[in-house]
């Protein structure tokens, strides 16, 4: 699987920072259907590495959120949409499925956490959209560079070495950042600040305004 057309469509329309130019991928969206037809035509077999595999649900998810919002724009929030996460707009392999079934049955059965970094919602508590594609050679790199960026930006955590405050990705899906241990140890293999094994935890309110 190929995923130069949707690197070339992200850096025409995302930021560094991760902002998406919603009213002129409105303008233009040919190149964001062409992708996603090509994700329809080219769905993961067994024969598929596991990185291909993930490389190929992460750039899907994001594509097919950045569809919905454009089918529902403009909107100040994905949250304005009726049932966002489990609308069905595509067939993957015959299967209609929603946002939901790729981040909870795909995704997160795959057991790695960082994938909480890479996939984003449209929303400013996001992480921040990643102006290329994740790709199956850099997937390593990108998911480690994606996780660091998130924990240490302020605007999302708040970092102490005795006191969290964190977003609440790190609550909704705490199980899955705790396979090799603490909540806490996940984080220090990330965090520019090293955290107390007993660090206070809190978490902040999530901002659901779009990443525009």
């Amino acid at each position: 699987m190929d995923h130069n057309l949707w690197t070339s469509f992200l850096q025409k329309h995302v930021s560094i920072t991760g902002q998406v130019d919603y009213k002129n991928i409105l303008a233009d969206d040919t190149e964001l259907k062409a992708y996603i037809q090509q994700l329809n035509n080219n769905t993961p077999n067994k024969n598929w590495s596991k990185n291909e595999t993930l490389a190929y649900w992460i750039n899907a998810y994001n594509a097919l959120t950045i569809d919905l919002i454009l089918r529902n724009y403009p909107v100040k929030s994905i949250k304005d949409i009726k049932d966002p996460w489990d609308q069905k707009y595509y067939s993957f392999n015959g299967q209609m499925l929603s946002l939901n079934q790729i981040e909870h049955d795909i995704l997160r059965k795959m057991d790695e956490p960082r994938i909480h970094f890479a996939i984003v919602c449209a929303s400013e508590s996001c992480p921040k959209l990643l102006n290329e594609a994740y790709v199956t050679n850099k997937l390593e790199e990108q998911l480690t560079n994606a996780t660091k960026t998130f924990v240490n930006d302020n605007s999302k955590n708040i970092i102490r070495s005795n006191q969290l405050e964190l977003s609440k990705i790190f609550k909704w899906f705490t199980k899955d950042f705790k396979q090799q241990g603490s909540l806490i140890d996940f984080l220090n293999q990330y965090s520019a600040v090293p955290i107390s094994d007993d660090a206070k935890i809190s978490y902040l309110e999530y901002n659901w305004d779009l990443n525009d």
